[in-house]
């Protein structure tokens, strides 16, 4: 999965094991998670809506931020960087990373830009050992 705004990939895991395994490669990589928001779980207690199980974390890597914040006040809008991990009606898991490159051209800040580069190579990274 690429898009616009994004990457991904399926992974052979259960949901639980994909749960682990990104927030461990996260680590590995410096980032930290912030928030998680169950997405199913508040669907089903706002809306009485059944979904599958779909969760948003927002992974931080404290340098980086620190740089981005630095160049461009008003990234924080951009922050953190959302993981997602979702499983389809199949029961396939897939997991989704925001696309951190995309910061420089949405701000037009050129300072912006190399940061967003590096860690997209960190979130692909992450992506590629799951």
């Amino acid at each position: 999965m690429e898009n616009k705004y994004g990457f991904g990939k399926s992974v052979a895991l259960n949901f639980d094991e994909a749960m682990a395994k990104v927030t461990a490669e996260l680590q590995k990589e410096g980032f930290g998670i912030l928030t998680e928001i169950d997405v199913a779980a508040t669907l089903k207690k706002k809306l009485d809506h059944d979904m599958p199980k779909y969760r948003i974390l927002g992974a931080c890597n404290p340098a980086f931020a620190k740089r981005a914040l630095a160049a461009e006040p008003s990234i924080g809008l951009l922050l953190p960087c959302n993981v997602v991990v979702r499983e389809d009606a199949a029961h396939l898991v897939h997991v989704e990373f925001l696309d951190p490159g995309m910061m420089g051209q949405m701000t037009g800040n050129a300072a912006v830009e190399p940061i967003g580069k590096e860690v997209r190579e960190k979130l692909w990274r992450v992506m590629q050992a799951l």
